[in-house]
């Protein structure tokens, strides 16, 4: 059996975020940790998705403590800033497959502070490259799959883990569904989802919409709003697979389950995931 536990679910400065004074962070009873995922495989291998500043607090929730292999989706602040952790200064690990793709290796090898942690044999670098598997364990495999995204220090991939009986996709981020689809020669997030045969797809809920923005450029900042996905998913028919939104930014109302938001989509049939969710694969 291959369990994987959603170990956070908030855009990479977390819920409430840091400096913000609004009421969206304000009197936040529950933190939300930045997205990550935590997997263990049916052969005993613990595989860590991101490494998050809150990697502590996320390894209490998982109940797990020793990762064998880390996957990196890219090289953006909330998905690497835990790499630290692991060096002598905190967890002293030792031997960990560290899984990324050849343009996020380039970036270790030039980072100072991660290229002493490879030396120190803290890490052992895998080069992965799009569409390929980057690991096997028992019934466990993992693909990759390369979708437009801020490029500035490193590309962007999506995981699928396979199991025995079950597949998921973790999409937490990417610019546009056009740029996607069209890279992937596909005409709908629902025939594209198909094509990847996945029961369960974690996709990029960051904001609700562009107000969220006050006004910023969105190309900036680029992420499909989840109300256009709902609009081109439209409801949820017999034979599609489950859909959470997740990678959620701090100002996105959809951290209120009782809002209308969360009636609007659960409403149509999909989800948003949650911390400490688990799915059996």
């Amino acid at each position: 059996m291959v369990e994987v536990m959603v170990l956070g679910v908030a855009q990479d400065g977390g819920h409430p975020q840091p400096g913000c004074l609004r009421p969206c962070c304000a009197n936040v009873a529950d933190q939300h940790y930045p997205v990550s995922l935590g997997v263990r495989s049916d052969e005993g291998s613990n595989l860590l998705i991101e490494a998050t500043r809150h990697l502590g607090d996320q390894f209490t929730l998982w109940g797990q403590t020793e990762v064998n292999h880390l996957l990196l989706t890219h090289a953006h602040f909330g998905h690497i800033d835990g790499l630290g952790l692991f060096g002598r200064e905190t967890l002293a690990s030792r031997g960990i497959q560290l899984h990324v793709s050849a343009s996020m290796k380039q970036l270790v090898n030039q980072t100072p502070q991660w290229n002493l942690m490879v030396q120190q044999g803290v890490f052992q670098v895998q080069t992965f490259a799009s569409g390929t598997s980057v690991f096997n364990d028992g019934s466990l495999s993992v693909e990759t799959i390369q979708v437009p995204h801020r490029d500035e220090l490193s590309d962007m991939h999506a995981f699928i883990l396979r199991g025995p009986n079950k597949s998921l996709l973790f999409l937490p981020d990417h610019d546009t569904w056009e740029e996607t689809l069209s890279l992937h020669d596909v005409a709908s997030i629902r025939a594209w989802l198909s094509k990847l045969e996945v029961d369960f797809a974690l996709l990029d809920g960051t904001f609700w919409s562009a107000d969220e923005l006050g006004g910023r450029d969105q190309s900036k900042v680029p992420h499909p709003p989840v109300l256009q996905t709902l609009d081109m998913l439209g409801n949820r028919e017999q034979g599609d697979p489950e859909v959470y939104f997740t990678h959620l930014n701090h100002t996105n109302p959809l951290y209120n389950y009782d809002g209308e938001q969360m009636a609007h989509v659960t409403s149509l049939g999909w989800k948003v995931a949650f911390q400490g969710q688990r799915f059996t694969l």
